[in-house]
C-alpha cells in the first residue's frame, strides 16, 4: 500500500470543501433528512463536517499532544444562525482555509495527538480527506446531485477504512469490531473500471484471530464487483448492494454483516 503525498491530500481537501460548498449553496433544503445518516438533517451534516475539519485544524496548528475537547474549538459548531446557507458557506470556506493552511504549514511529520496515539500530522491530512470524501457523498445523495471521486482517492479511502477497522479491533475501541471475528468468512472487492496500476481489488478475511486484508484478486466467500466509486460507497453503507452497476457474487449475507457491524458510530 502506498499513501498519497501530503500535498495531494491537502489539494484534495481544498477541492472537496469547494464541492461541498457548492451543494450547500445549490438551493437545497437544509432541513432535508440525510438518507444515509437519517438522524441528521443536511444542515447538521454540514456542521458536523465543518466542525471535524476545524477540530483537526486546531489539533495540527497547536501541535496538540492530548485530546482537545471539541467545545474548545472556536466556531466549531458553525454559525449561530440556523438555516442560513450563505453563513454556512462562508463558514465552510474559512474552515477549508484553516485545515489546509494548518496541514501545509505543519508538513506530514509534525507530531500531533490522534485517537490512535500521537502520530505524524500526515495522519490528519489523510483522515480529513476521506472524512469529507464520504460525507460529500452523503450530501450529494441528499440533494440528488451527481457524485464522483478520483480513483486513487477512492482506493486509498478503502485502504484507510480497513486499517481503521483493524485498529479498533485490536484496541477494543469500538464494540462492533469484536463482532467481525468469526470462522472463515471473506470478502472480495473488485473495481471493474480502475486502471490496472491501481490494483483496485481487496481481500478482507474475517477470521477467529481478527480482521486481515490485502490488495489482490483472490477467491472469497462473497465478492462485490462494480465501478470503484460505487464499490467504495456500498462498502461504506452509502449505496445499496443492488445499486446500478454493482454485482454481488456468493454469500450476500457476509457483505450485509459487514455493513451492519462496521461503522464509525
Amino acid at each position: 500500500m502506498t499513501l498519497l503525498t501530503h500535498d495531494r491530500y491537502c489539494d484534495e481537501i481544498a477541492q472537496q470543501v469547494d464541492r461541498f460548498r457548492a451543494l450547500v449553496t445549490s438551493g437545497a433544503d437544509l432541513s432535508a433528512t440525510v438518507p444515509t445518516c437519517p438522524e441528521w438533517t443536511l444542515e447538521r451534516l454540514v456542521r458536523h463536517m465543518g466542525g471535524a475539519l476545524r477540530w483537526a485544524a486546531t489539533l495540527v496548528r497547536t501541535r496538540a499532544q492530548e485530546m482537545l475537547p471539541r467545545e474548545q474549538v472556536p466556531l466549531g459548531e458553525g454559525p449561530r444562525a440556523e438555516g442560513d446557507a450563505a453563513a454556512l458557506d462562508a463558514w465552510l470556506a474559512e474552515t477549508g482555509e484553516m485545515i489546509v493552511g494548518a496541514l501545509r504549514e505543519a508538513g506530514p511529520e509534525a507530531k500531533v495527538w490522534s485517537w490512535t496515539g500521537v502520530v505524524p500530522s500526515g495522519f490528519w491530512a489523510r483522515r480529513m480527506t476521506h472524512e469529507i470524501t464520504v460525507h460529500r457523498a452523503d450530501a450529494a445523495l441528499t440533494v440528488g446531485a451527481p457524485y464522483d471521486v478520483a480513483p486513487d482517492v477512492a482506493a486509498d479511502a478503502l485502504d484507510e477504512w480497513l486499517e481503521i477497522a483493524q485498529f479498533v479491533q485490536r484496541s477494543g475501541a469500538r464494540p462492533w469490531a469484536a463482532e467481525l471475528r468469526g470462522p472463515g468468512r471473506s470478502i472480495h472487492l473488485h473495481a471493474t473500471d480502475a486502471a490496472a496500476e491501481l490494483n483496485a481489488e481487496w481481500l478482507i478475511e474475517l477470521g477467529e484471530d481478527g480482521l486481515s486484508w490485502r490488495r489482490g484478486h483472490e477467491k472469497a466467500t462473497v465478492a462485490l464487483r462494480g465501478p470503484l466509486t460505487s464499490v467504495l460507497l456500498a462498502f461504506y453503507n452509502r449505496l445499496p448492494l443492488d445499486a446500478p452497476g454493482l454485482e454481488v457474487v456468493g454469500e450476500r449475507e457476509v457483505l450485509e454483516f459487514w455493513r451492519k457491524h462496521a461503522t464509525f458510530g
